[in-house]
């Protein structure tokens, strides 16, 4: 295989890989969230390599699994699926179309993420839990008029919010 069709057929294996999902945010691929670092042409197959979200997160073997199914059922087996967990995935390898997809889902979509140094441990909230350490516009009606809830959601990526305008609760993806 030359040079040329290894790579038309890789960016065909990228294409395939914005239909698979995201299991716990089924409106993101696995390439809005960022977590594939790469994909290979092989001689026989594919290899990818991707970065879990976190190194406990529960849908990292199903997300492997989908990976592979989709690329297998393209045309492209075998596929080989690789864990590369350094360096740490971060909520910057999200895409803006990601971004965009968790607003119009409802959940609010993650703001910056802390610059590098040492991170001061607190065994008890220094400020009341409703406080958000940034300002959350309502992924409904755009408030900013948001209180938080709960530091965890439906998964430990996520946490819980309040919009004080419309009175709806919503999910914001913590950066990372």
């Amino acid at each position: 295989m030359s040079v040329a069709d290894l790579h038309d057929r890789e960016q065909a294996a990228w294409r395939v890989l914005d239909d698979v999902l995201d299991p716990e945010v089924p409106v993101l691929s696995v390439r809005d969230l960022g977590i594939v670092r790469a994909v290979e042409s092989l001689e026989e197959g594919m290899r990818v390599v991707l970065t879990p979200t976190y190194s406990g997160c529960p849908a990292t073997e199903v997300i492997c699994d989908s990976v592979r199914q989709a690329l297998e059922g393209a045309g492209f087996g075998p596929v080989t699926v690789s864990l590369q967990r350094a360096p740490a995935w971060t909520t910057e390898w999200m895409s803006d179309e990601g971004r965009r997809k968790l607003r119009e889902y409802g959940i609010a979509p993650p703001g910056a993420v802390q610059p590098p140094g040492p991170t001061p441990m607190t065994f008890f909230p220094r400020r009341p839990l409703a406080a958000a350490p940034e300002v959350l516009n309502c992924p409904r009606c755009g408030s900013a008029h948001t209180e938080r809830l709960s530091a965890f959601g439906s998964t430990a990526c996520k946490s819980m919010h309040r919009c004080l305008t419309c009175r709806e609760p919503f999910e914001h993806f913590k950066p990372l």
